[in-house]
């Protein structure tokens, strides 16, 4: 993870969190996402031909049948070759068949253009825009909503 993920600003770009900067800060924030991931759907992504971790994704009910991811992200050298989007049919048919989801939402920046194409290839829809500020610099932008009916 530190190195296809953790350690990469590209990675961080949308996400909240700050990159880690060596392996030592690595390693315990490993030993947090352990912990974390005993309580929440959170799930590390391994590429399947090397065994390398490239990424993590998650979901969380918001309602009765209702769900969402809490964050896909994948290494700068996974993105657009159709890891995203293997993450996110997995995610949702996850959802439909162990909780029996109905509605599916997925989040976005609108300067994330790599997200919002994936959104949109699956079929969602544009639910909402709203405007929000980046905790970890300022940065203002949009965070856009979109919805899967099941």
């Amino acid at each position: 993870m530190y190195y296809n993920v953790w350690s990469q600003q590209e990675s961080a770009r949308y996400m909240a969190w700050n990159i880690s900067t060596n392996e030592e800060d690595a390693k315990i924030r490993m030993e947090k996402a352990i912990v974390f991931q005993k309580e929440h759907d959170t799930y590390l992504v391994y590429e399947k031909s090397s065994g390398k971790a490239i990424g993590f994704a998650g979901v969380e009910k918001l309602g009765p049948c209702l769900y969402q991811e809490t964050g896909i992200c994948l290494g700068p050298n996974y993105v657009r070759k159709g890891f995203g989007k293997e993450i996110l049919r997995g995610l949702i048919q996850y959802c439909r068949e162990q909780f029996g989801a109905e509605e599916f939402i997925y989040s976005t920046r609108d300067e994330n253009i790599v997200s919002n194409l994936l959104a949109q290839s699956i079929g969602f829809s544009m639910i909402s825009s709203a405007a929000k500020i980046d905790r970890k610099d300022g940065h203002p932008y949009n965070l856009i909503q979109y919805s899967l009916k099941l």
